[in-house]
């Protein structure tokens, strides 16, 4: 993993990418509908904005987190749906200066928590680098998700190593969180990274394997493409087992996506 501040330049780095593809939407690109059924474009960015600020919370006030947490789940709304439609309808300048001073706000944030500190979130608590991955993902998730709508072909980056990183780190809580035990192999995951290279994790001498192209990796445990989809190959009976169930993302297992006609 890279230290904070490079994790932090990845996130800012993030952010322009996804900034660059929506900036000059109006109204009726705002509107463009995504794979993400019943979210648009602006419900994508909302969401974004919304987590961002939860996140926020998180950091300036981990016991106020809670219980914020706490009574908004405990309301009966979908409270996910209802930050997404937060911004359906404003204008796009404000809909987008809302996402822009948030999330530099939130980086600011970030870079000053103390090293050990572990930030309150809707899974486990993590420390501020975890939480910056975490960031990144989802915006990525979410910006592959506008990109999709849009007809946008996104060139991948080593930014992808991180989502990865938070996607093999997260399997034993994709197992939790479709209620099966734990698995007790270990997993050998071979990726190959945009410029050629190969990024790995797992002990060498595992039997169980994941294998393929980084991105398509990044795919599956966002839930972005069905594995049927993707170029990857798994061995062994845990690896079998967990890459249809992968998510990288905290919450309730993801109802993910259709395979291609």
């Amino acid at each position: 993993m890279a230290d904070l501040g490079g994790l932090l330049e990845d996130l800012r780095e993030e952010n322009a990418d996804l900034d660059g593809m929506v900036a000059g939407l109006d109204r009726e690109g705002l509107a463009t509908a995504t794979p993400a059924a019943g979210w648009t474009v602006a419900h994508q960015l909302a969401h974004l904005a919304w987590t961002d600020r939860w996140a926020l919370l998180s950091v300036r006030d981990p016991e106020g987190f809670g219980e914020v947490a706490k009574q908004a789940f405990a309301s009966g709304f979908d409270v996910v749906e209802e930050g997404a439609r937060e911004g359906v309808g404003l204008a796009p300048e404000e809909l987008l200066g809302r996402w822009r001073a948030g999330r530099e706000e939130l980086l600011a944030a970030l870079a000053a928590v103390p090293d050990g500190v572990r930030l309150p979130w809707f899974g486990p608590p993590m420390k501020a680098p975890s939480m910056v991955t975490a960031r990144l993902m989802e915006t990525w998730a979410h910006g592959q998700d506008v990109a999709d709508a849009l007809g946008v072909v996104r060139r991948p980056t080593g930014r992808l190593r991180q989502v990865a990183h938070l996607g093999v780190r997260t399997m034993g809580f994709a197992f939790a969180a479709h209620g099966l035990p734990a698995p007790q192999a270990s997993v050998r995951v071979e990726l190959t990274a945009p410029d050629g290279g190969l990024w790995t994790w797992g002990p060498e001498s595992a039997v169980d394997r994941v294998t393929g192209p980084a991105l398509d990796f990044c795919l599956l445990v966002t839930q972005r493409r069905h594995r049927d989809d993707l170029a990857l190959t798994a061995v062994g009976e845990t690896a079998r087992a967990w890459l249809p169930i992968a998510q990288a993302f905290a919450g309730p297992p993801g109802s993910g996506r259709k395979p291609s006609a």
